[in-house]
């Protein structure tokens, strides 16, 4: 698997709570949306502190970080870029001063209009010193009509095209924000007498806080000292939740939708079995992606599931880059095979996804060293052949294995003995859902908002110069 989430969103109102510390533990249970960088601003009702910085949650953050960040409203954010490069001045939160005072703004998504708006900023004025379009956000909201931050959020949400789940932090609120489309999650959950937003539920149990609902598309909410209230954005649009969060994204223990992202995920294995279905000796799945999917193939199929590789969890968390030999060695680094589970056997090989290929390949080598007679390999999606525009760090077209190569090219190339993706029918069966309410366009090319041309995520900085 080789798709990055944009990033991981969190947030806080909670009088007499240390809302510093449950952030950061909120953000630690995100972890799996973004790794690059990691921050969290407070409010005590007058003023706004923050800390933010390269790497994971525990990286940035120690006691010595978190204990002058007091106050009782907080909001927090982990990153993976996907408009703009990984440095320091891209991390979020992004915190300025505005007429209206304090602004700190983290932001899960993906604005494809964000160029026209950069522009627009740059004219009236505004200097910029990043290439994200979050740091454009957060000027917009800044800088938008109106005399209290609920009318300049629904000026923004008129102008801004595109993915946004948003955490908002003011001297005396806190602001949870989903795009009219809906195609990044958010949820809300009660804390104590005190209220969290998350993107996903996961975090709201690991702090302690009961689930109430999604935030809904469109749907502004507003937490202060006078409780919790809700407004509408400006423009109603069709659903578009991007469906890789039944595939990918979200922790197996979220709900979303009112339902369990692992019961989704089983779905899909079933289903899968039921489409291509393959003599073997036993199931193995892609730890940790695909794991679900494996054991709904497996229960399915009748086919026993094994574990075929362990995955080394820490090796992603090092600055210490690997050496030339090491980096070559590739997904030996991440991966271990188990031969007493592998060797003579066949094997079917559940997948969540192939993007590049360039993942899968090596897995498929280590297989067979490890003395797989049979690689069959099983997809729980359909094939990827068109970029993400909303928020996913995927790959340009040209880099998607599927959008240059037919299927068979595609098994001759990672050297399987037989191959099968999830059909689109099949994925929404799994789901349980309708094609409507999904933004399907990596597997469809139709985007449900307009994209621009330039597909990669660096090329954003590139235009700035920077």
């Amino acid at each position: 698997m080789e798709l990055h989430e944009a990033c991981g969103v969190f947030g806080i109102y909670g009088p007499g709570e240390d809302v510093a510390r449950i952030t950061f533990f909120g953000l630690y249970a995100l972890q799996h949306r973004g790794q690059e960088s990691a921050g969290i601003a407070v409010s005590d009702g007058q003023r706004v502190t923050m800390h933010k910085g390269m790497g994971l949650v525990a990286q940035v953050f120690t006691e010595d970080r978190l204990q002058p960040l007091t106050g009782h409203i907080a909001i927090g954010h982990n990153r993976y870029s996907t408009k703009g490069s990984s440095r320091l001045p891209n991390a979020q939160p992004y915190l300025i001063e505005s007429a209206l005072g304090p602004l700190a703004v983290g932001h899960n998504g993906n604005l494809v209009n964000a160029a026209a708006l950069r522009a627009r900023l740059l004219q009236r004025g505004v200097g910029l010193s990043s290439t994200s379009d979050s740091e454009v956000i957060t000027q917009m909201l800044a800088g938008a009509p109106g005399t209290t931050w609920e009318e300049r959020i629904q000026a923004f949400m008129g102008q801004a095209q595109g993915a946004y789940s948003l955490v908002i932090l003011t001297a005396r609120a806190l602001y949870a924000v989903r795009d009219p489309w809906g195609f990044r999650p958010l949820c809300l959950g009660r804390l104590n007498g005190g209220w969290v937003v998350a993107s996903e539920s996961c975090a709201l149990a690991t702090v302690g806080a009961t689930y109430l609902r999604e935030v809904e598309a469109g749907e502004v909410v507003a937490i202060d000292e006078s409780g919790l209230h809700s407004l509408r954005g400006p423009v109603a649009q069709p659903q578009a939740l991007c469906i890789f969060e039944y595939i990918y994204f979200a922790r197996p223990d979220s709900i979303l939708q009112g339902q369990w992202i692992y019961q989704a995920r089983a779905g899909l294995g079933r289903v899968l079995a039921r489409e291509h279905p393959v003599e073997a000796d036993v199931v193995m799945g892609i730890p940790d992606s695909a794991t679900t999917a494996a054991i709904g193939y497996a229960g399915e199929s009748g086919i026993p599931y094994s574990e075929g590789l362990i995955k080394n969890r820490y090796i992603g968390r090092t600055f210490i880059q690997p050496d030339d030999r090491l980096r070559q060695a590739g997904v030996a680094l991440k991966f271990n095979p188990l031969p007493g589970n592998l060797e003579g056997r066949r094997v079917v090989v559940v997948d969540d996804s192939i993007v590049r290929g360039n993942t899968s390949r090596p897995i498929v080598d280590m297989l067979r060293q490890a003395g797989a007679r049979e690689i069959h390999m099983r997809v729980s999606s359909p094939p990827i052949r068109h970029p993400c525009m909303m928020g996913v760090d995927m790959a340009t077209r040209e880099e998607l294995i599927a959008h240059r190569l037919s299927e068979e090219q595609i098994r001759r190339y990672l050297g399987v003995d037989s191959l099968g993706y999830l059909s689109l029918d099949g994925l929404l069966k799994g789901v349980g859902r309708p094609a409507a309410g999904f933004c399907l366009a990596c597997f469809t090319g139709e985007y449900p908002v307009g994209c621009p041309a330039d597909e990669r995520k660096e090329a954003f900085g590139r235009v700035l110069g920077i």
